[in-house]
């Protein structure tokens, strides 16, 4: 019933004709900065609650407000640069904004929410819907907004050419066991959002994005290196080779590869020197332990 409740929220405000300006003036940044308030307090309630459906409630209520504040006039252009509970990533280009976040669910797991914001004349949004638990194999779909591979997003990397795309890094918590980032391929198709495309190419395999699992006890570095158009990450192995089919048992075995980008694909390259790579953590992402529940006492959250 929450998820017919959800789609419904989001559904509701598409198309909303509004006029496109520059800037936002007047009125609608008063209107907008009180939604921004609004969100914010509503948001350290989805992070801070200690009941589940006091969380999801407030979930709910955020989402109400998103929408509300987006049908604001040229809201494309407001940052809501306060808003530290969930991620707002722009892509390069301008051409549209990406909301992402999630919910804890009592069990530890987690649900992500989304919606896609288009930079256009008329406020287009498309709603995202964690389809993550009935995707089977998720590194082989092709998926639209509707079965999207749930997580929350820190880095936009676009990719110019015949067929341009762009690359998504994203964090996505499993469960108590372990945890999961995802490299993401987003494309458009007749102005819709269209997510995995066969363009990472690894050992003869042909990925159309690519999911690493590891101990919740870890950390896992997958990072944009622009100078090298390649995105490093660690290797991931298991403590010992009996245990190959427990990915909940892998973590970093210092050493890493990265995929990079060749004609348009992103090819694996495999131990690489990272010696100047200024630094083993992702620093394209804060530990989102500090930097969205900074004030968090009762819910233990990992998202490393």
């Amino acid at each position: 019933m929450k998820k017919i409740l959800f789609i419904c929220l989001l559904c509701s405000i598409l198309p909303i004709v509004t006029r496109a300006q520059a800037h936002i003036t007047g009125q609608d940044a008063k209107v907008l900065q009180t939604y921004h308030d609004s969100l914010t307090r509503i948001g350290r309630r989805i992070i801070n609650n200690p009941n589940e459906a006091e969380r999801k409630n407030a979930n709910y209520n955020f989402i109400r407000t998103l929408v509300s504040a987006l049908k604001v006039n040229n809201s494309f252009a407001y940052e809501f640069d306060s808003l530290k509970t969930i991620s707002i990533l722009k892509s390069p280009d301008n051409k549209f904004r990406i909301f992402s976040w999630f919910v804890m669910n009592e069990d530890g797991s987690y649900r992500f929410y989304g919606a896609m914001q288009m930079n256009s004349p008329t406020l287009v949004l498309h709603p995202l819907e964690d389809y993550s638990p009935l995707l089977k194999n998720p590194e082989d779909s092709v998926t639209d907004n509707r079965k999207w591979y749930g997580a929350e997003y820190y880095k936009i990397i676009p990719v110019t050419g015949v067929s341009p795309y762009y690359v998504l890094l994203g964090w996505k918590g499993n469960n108590v066991k372990s945890t999961k980032k995802v490299i993401e391929v987003l494309s458009f198709k007749n102005g819709k959002p269209v997510f995995g495309s066969p363009v990472l190419q690894s050992k003869g395999k042909t990925r159309h994005r690519a999911v690493f699992e590891y101990s919740r006890q870890a950390s896992m570095l997958l990072r944009y290196i622009p100078e090298q158009n390649l995105i490093v990450f660690d290797h991931l192995a298991p403590p010992d080779e009996k245990l190959k089919d427990q990915p909940n048992l892998y973590g970093p075995d210092f050493t890493y590869d990265g995929y990079q980008l060749m004609k348009g694909k992103w090819i694996l390259k495999e131990n690489l020197d990272m010696r100047n790579v200024p630094s083993a953590q992702d620093v394209d992402i804060e530990d989102p332990k500090k930097q969205a529940l900074r004030d968090r006492s009762t819910i233990p959250v990992r998202r490393n």
